[in-house]
C-alpha cells in the first residue's frame, strides 16, 4: 500500500515538525541544462523523460533485464476506476496511447514487482473479496490516514495478465512485496501478527519468516543490490498517547503516515538500526547501485507538509544530499539494475494540477 492521490498525500501532511538532529545537507553547484524538466540544481540527472501525462502514476519497477517496467495507475482514460497494473517498454511513453494492463482489472492493486525470469510479476490485490474498488478514506478524526485493506493478498501473474499463483492466504493485510536482486527472496508487509511487520519468503511463497517485531508500521521495504540488507520506512510510536492512536487506527484498518523514519537491517532482520532522524515523513527508500547510499523521499525541510524531494544519504546516516528541487512532490525513486537510469514519480510539468506522472532520468554520480 503506497498512496492513491499523491498530491493530496503531500498537502495533508501535518505542519508540526518534531525537532530532530538534522545532518548538514551537502551544497550542490547549479548547472546549465537545456532540459526544461530538470531544475538547475539537479546535477544527478543527465537527461529526464516524462512517461505518463495525467492522473496518478507511481511505483515503476524495472524488469531484471531493464527492458520493461511495471507500474500502477488510476487513469480513468485507461478504463480503470482505481489503481491497476500496467506494462511498458523501457523507452515507451503514453501521451497518446494506452499501455497494456496486466492486472485483472478487479478490486484495487498495488506494488507490482518483476520476478527474475522477466516473464512474471508479483503484486497485491483485493479482488478476491470484491470486484469493485474499495473505499479510500483520507481523513480520520481530522488526521490524514492511509487505508490498510485486510483484503490485500499477493499474487504471481504472467505478462498477459493471467494469475498463476496466490502467494499469501493469511487473514489480514499482505502487500508491498519486492524481490531481492539475487532473485531468491521476496520481502513484504503483513498484519498476520496483529501489527504491520516485515516478512520474507521464497519466490514460490514458501519459508515465510518474520523479520521485524516492534510496534509500528514497517513497510515499503527493498533489498540492497547484493541482497544482504533491507531498507524500509517505519512509524514507531513511543509515547502512551502515540501507541494508543496507532493501535486504534490499525484496529480500524488505517495508519497515519505523517511521521516516518528509515530503518536498515540484514536480510534476516538482524542488526536492525534507525538510519534517519529527520522528522516529518521519510519514505520510499531505494539503494543506490553502489549499495553504499540510500535514495529516498522526504518532506523534513517543509513546514506545511510539502514539498517532498529526493535525498541521498550514506548507510551511516552521513552526507545527506538533496537530489531534486521541486516545489511539490518527488517520490518512489527506483534505479535500473544496471544503475544507469532512475524511474520516479513527480508532480513536475503538470500545469499546476494534481497529476502525478512517471519520469525516467539518466543518472550520473
Amino acid at each position: 500500500m503506497r498512496i492513491v492521490c499523491l498530491l493530496v498525500f503531500a498537502l495533508f501532511f501535518a505542519s508540526c515538525k518534531k525537532t530532530p538532529t538534522t545532518p548538514e545537507i551537502k551544497a550542490v553547484e547549479k548547472v546549465v541544462t537545456q532540459d526544461s524538466l530538470i531544475y538547475p540544481e539537479e546535477v544527478h540527472f543527465k537527461s529526464l523523460r516524462q512517461v505518463t501525462f495525467g492522473s496518478d502514476n507511481a511505483e515503476a519497477y524495472w524488469s531484471f533485464d531493464d527492458a520493461q517496467l511495471v507500474f500502477q495507475s488510476n487513469n480513468k482514460n485507461w478504463n480503470v476506476s482505481c489503481d491497476q497494473m500496467f506494462l511498458m517498454n523501457a523507452n515507451a511513453s503514453f501521451k497518446d496511447q494506452i499501455p497494456p494492463m496486466i492486472s485483472t482489472g478487479k478490486g484495487r492493486t498495488t506494488c507490482a514487482y518483476f520476478l527474475p525470469d522477466n516473464k512474471h510479476i508479483i503484486y497485491a490485490s483485493t479482488h478476491l473479496v470484491d470486484d469493485e474498488c474499495p473505499e479510500v478514506p483520507l481523513r480520520k478524526n481530522g488526521k490524514y490516514i492511509w487505508p490498510v485493506y485486510d483484503s490485500f493478498d499477493i499474487f504471481k501473474a504472467d505478462l498477459q495478465g493471467n494469475i498463476v499463483q496466490q502467494l499469501t492466504n493469511e487473514k489480514g493485510y499482505d502487500a508491498e512485496p519486492t524481490v531481492s536482486p539475487k532473485g531468491d527472496k521476496i520481502v513484504f508487509t503483513s498484519t498476520r501478527s496483529g501489527d504491520l511487520e516485515l516478512y520474507t519468503m521464497n519466490i514460490d511463497g514458501s519459508n515465510v519468516l518474520q523479520i521485524t517485531d516492534e510496534l509500528g508500521y514497517d513497510g515499503g521495504a527493498f533489498f540492497s543490490p547484493d541482497g544482504s540488507k533491507i531498507i524500509f520506512r517505519s512509524s514507531r510510536p513511543k509515547t502512551k498517547e502515540a501507541i494508543k492512536a496507532y493501535t486504534d487506527l490499525l484496529a480500524d484498518g488505517m495508519v497515519e503516515p505523517t511521521e516516518m523514519e528509515l530503518y536498515i537491517c540484514n536480510a534476516d532482520g538482524s542488526e536492525l538500526r534507525q538510519l534517519t532522524d529527520l522528522g516529518n515523513a521519510n519514505w520510499s527508500p531505494f539503494f543506490h547501485p553502489s549499495g553504499k547510499k540510500i535514495l529516498f523521499s522526504s518532506n523534513f525541510e517543509a513546514e506545511r507538509g510539502f514539498p517532498f524531494n529526493l535525498y541521498l544519504i550514506d548507510l551511516d546516516g552521513k552526507n545527506l544530499e538533496r537530489v531534486t528541487h521541486g516545489e511539490t512532490f518527488d517520490a518512489f525513486p527506483v534505479f535500473s539494475n544496471d544503475g544507469k537510469k532512475l524511474a520516479f514519480s513527480s508532480n513536475r510539468n503538470n500545469g499546476g494540477g494534481r497529476d502525478t506522472n512517471l519520469f525516467i532520468a539518466e543518472w550520473q554520480d
